[in-house]
């Protein structure tokens, strides 16, 4: 039997997972624990993350954790170089973190603009130069970034999460170019509306004014949306996939609730 032209996916692979202490990326965190690889949790919120850890580890998993701001250079080389003393070589990188205010693009101040630009493109940016090299000169690894479906379905009040998700993707598929060849996978996740931490701290009065601008633009169809695990179900899915395949882009939007019907109305 010929031999393989491509590197066998280790069964245990050193993990990273950023954004880990809440919503997707501790989901994410959990489930490839779970799949049986050591995991490196990185947020601000440490305390968060190793409630979050502890739980991991209560299952049998093996998990860490090490302080990350991705708007800091230094923290991302900082926790780059922990991970790997921690759990070795990385082999699967998640890019989970992200930051969203509601605003529109003529009211948002530069700054305030600039500040989820510099969270969710430059951090994820930051952490591809930190970790991507290595991985390409092992000819091994997946890169692996959450996104949005805002990239396909767009929603208001979101002008400064918008253009950041969208030079996120622009990265990402620049990189699956770079790539080719290297045996490194990078992949989108584009998931639709989730119950996370995200907006949570946006206020009554601005979450109710956002909501209903996304009804009136029909951005929610329907009531229904996805919990982190769904999504972290992806992210697996998408490391797990055989050696000499990839999954580019992985869209996951939740179902709308079973509408019963009634003499044959809704």
């Amino acid at each position: 039997m010929p031999r393989s032209k491509f590197v066998a996916h280790p069964p245990r692979r050193a993990s990273v997972v950023t954004g880990a202490s809440s919503g997707i990326g501790a989901a994410t965190a959990v489930a490839l624990a779970a799949a049986g690889h050591p995991v490196v949790l990185g947020a601000r919120r440490v305390e968060k993350c190793e409630e979050v850890a502890a739980g991991i580890r209560a299952e049998g998993g093996e998990a860490h954790v090490q302080r990350l701001d991705l708007a800091e250079a230094s923290s991302v080389e900082e926790f780059a170089r922990a991970a790997e003393e921690a759990v070795g070589p990385i082999d699967i990188m998640v890019s989970s973190a992200g930051h969203a205010e509601p605003g529109t693009a003529l009211e948002t101040s530069p700054k305030d603009f600039a500040h989820t630009v510099e969270v969710n493109l430059l951090g994820a940016h930051r952490l591809v130069a930190a970790l991507g090299p290595p991985m390409a000169h092992r000819h091994h690894g997946d890169l692996v970034f959450v996104s949005s479906d805002i990239i396909r379905s767009p929603r208001p009040l979101m002008a400064a999460y918008m253009a950041s998700k969208w030079g996120l993707e622009g990265l990402v598929r620049a990189l699956q170019l770079e790539l080719e060849g290297t045996g490194v996978r990078a992949t989108i996740i584009q998931p639709g509306q989730t119950l996370t931490e995200m907006g949570t701290g946006w206020g009554p009065e601005a979450t109710e004014t956002v909501l209903g601008e996304w009804v009136r633009f029909g951005s929610a169809r329907h009531s229904h949306f996805l919990r982190p695990p769904d999504v972290a179900a992806a992210v697996v899915a998408a490391v797990s996939t055989p050696p000499g395949t990839h999954l580019p882009l992985i869209e996951v939007q939740p179902v709308a609730p079973i509408q019963r019907t009634t003499g044959g109305k809704p």
